[in-house]
């Protein structure tokens, strides 16, 4: 997809530098991931460059993995600038959609000395999940960006019921939850990036503890959501193929948890959790937008 000339951007080319910008935060949570998950978050010990000595990682797979993400981190940068930069040249967008675009460029550039000062405190386990976090806290705003500009270059039809939109809120809320505690599952558990010892913020019996009674709310309010669907799919709209769509992804996610859990949590199958935990997140927040501002359809 060609960067869109500056003077005046469409709608429809708006929405698709949106969704670009999104993939690619998305992208960054799993190489990220992987860096922590493989041990490889100490193999470059500068930055930007790997080493004070050299710029580039000499031959070896955690410092290729570590620098790897380096480099994979300047396409969500660029890409959310020049979203940001988009949205005030874009017709028919809100204000509050240039907020957003600012704070998920800013938010992603913020990254760069965020991760620096993680590898300063040692990989602490406080400053990865806060890392972790605020990749995902970014990935939220873009997925909103998208779906509303896919409405405004697509056209939009009327929102569900006004309760309905609040169980989305809610279930959004109890996505985050579950997000927040699986990170605290995961930095309470035997993963520091390492095989090192260090000490733990959280138990991890009670990080899954609450875990697991957030995920009861969330599969509370998604019951909802999908009873209500069921019995008015000629309003449903993109909601249907939305929901049917979250559903196969906590049906798998629930699978692979179980799996790394009675498998003693093998770094891979955390990796392949984790980037499921991030798809769940995204893929709600944007059903949830989708509420509030359905699009009128799915594909251009």
């Amino acid at each position: 997809m060609r960067l869109p000339r500056l003077g005046h951007v469409t709608p429809v080319r708006f929405a698709q530098l949106a969704l670009a910008s999104a993939i690619s935060l998305y992208l960054i949570v799993i190489t990220g991931a992987a860096v922590r998950l493989t041990g490889s978050g100490l193999a470059c010990q500068s930055w930007p460059g790997c080493s004070k000595g050299a710029f580039f990682p000499a031959i070896g797979e955690h410092s290729t993995i570590e620098f790897g993400n380096r480099v994979m981190a300047l396409f969500p940068i660029v890409l959310s600038l020049v979203t940001w930069i988009a949205a005030t040249k874009t017709p028919g967008l809100a204000r509050w959609v240039t907020w957003t675009a600012a704070f998920t460029c800013l938010g992603t550039i913020a990254q760069a000395p965020l991760g620096l000062l993680t590898i300063r405190l040692g990989l602490h386990p406080l400053a990865v999940a806060t890392h972790f976090l605020l990749a995902l806290a970014v990935l939220a705003a873009a997925i909103v960006i998208a779906v509303e500009a896919w409405g405004n270059a697509h056209g939009r039809v009327e929102p569900a019921p006004r309760w309905l939109r609040v169980v989305g809120l809610v279930l959004a809320l109890a996505c985050a939850v579950l997000v927040v505690t699986g990170t605290l599952s995961t930095a309470a558990g035997p993963h520091p990036g390492d095989k090192a010892e260090v000490d733990r913020f959280w138990n991890l019996l009670d990080a899954v503890y609450l875990h697991v009674r957030a995920t009861a709310v969330f599969g509370t309010c998604f019951l909802l959501l999908l009873a209500w669907l069921a019995r008015n799919r000629d309003r449903a709209g993109v909601l249907g193929p939305a929901a049917v769509g979250l559903l196969v992804l906590l049906l798998v996610q629930m699978s692979v948890g179980e799996l790394q859990w009675r498998n003693q949590l093998p770094w891979w199958l955390v990796l392949i959790h984790v980037g499921l935990a991030a798809a769940v997140w995204a893929w709600t927040v944007g059903l949830v937008t989708a509420l509030w501002r359905p699009p009128r359809k799915l594909t251009s």
